[in-house]
C-alpha cells in the first residue's frame, strides 16, 4: 500500500480526485473515494522553457491549492500517477508517494 499526496488548485481538485479514484485509489475496506484534504497556498516561479497553466514565465505566482492524501494499492500506483498527471492542469504537478503499513 502507498500513500499518495498531491497538490492541486482548488478549482480543479474534484476533477483530479475523480480521475485518480477512477483507477482504484482512495479505497479503504468497504469505502471508496476516501481522502484527506487541506487548504493552503502554493507558490512557484515558472522558468524559461516552462509552459505554465497559471501565471507567466519569470513571475512569482501564488495559488490557493488543496493538499490531497489517499491510499493507493501498490499494483495501482502507476495507473494512479498517470491519471493524476493526465487530469492535473499543471505542466509539472507536485506529488509524493511512499509505502505505508495498513
Amino acid at each position: 500500500m502507498h500513500k499518495l499526496v498531491f497538490y492541486v488548485p482548488q478549482d480543479d481538485a474534484e476533477e483530479v480526485k475523480q480521475a485518480v479514484f477512477a483507477v482504484g485509489a482512495g479505497k479503504l475496506g468497504n469505502y471508496a473515494e476516501c481522502c484527506w484534504q487541506t487548504l493552503g497556498q502554493g507558490q512557484f516561479r515558472p522558468l524559461n522553457g516552462a509552459n505554465p497553466a497559471i501565471g507567466e514565465v519569470g513571475a512569482l505566482e501564488q495559488v490557493i491549492e488543496l493538499r490531497v492524501e489517499m491510499l493507493c494499492p501498490d499494483d495501482l500506483l502507476n495507473a494512479a500517477l498517470a491519471a493524476l498527471k493526465s487530469a492535473h492542469p499543471y505542466e509539472e504537478p507536485a506529488y509524493e508517494a511512499w509505502p505505508v503499513i495498513t
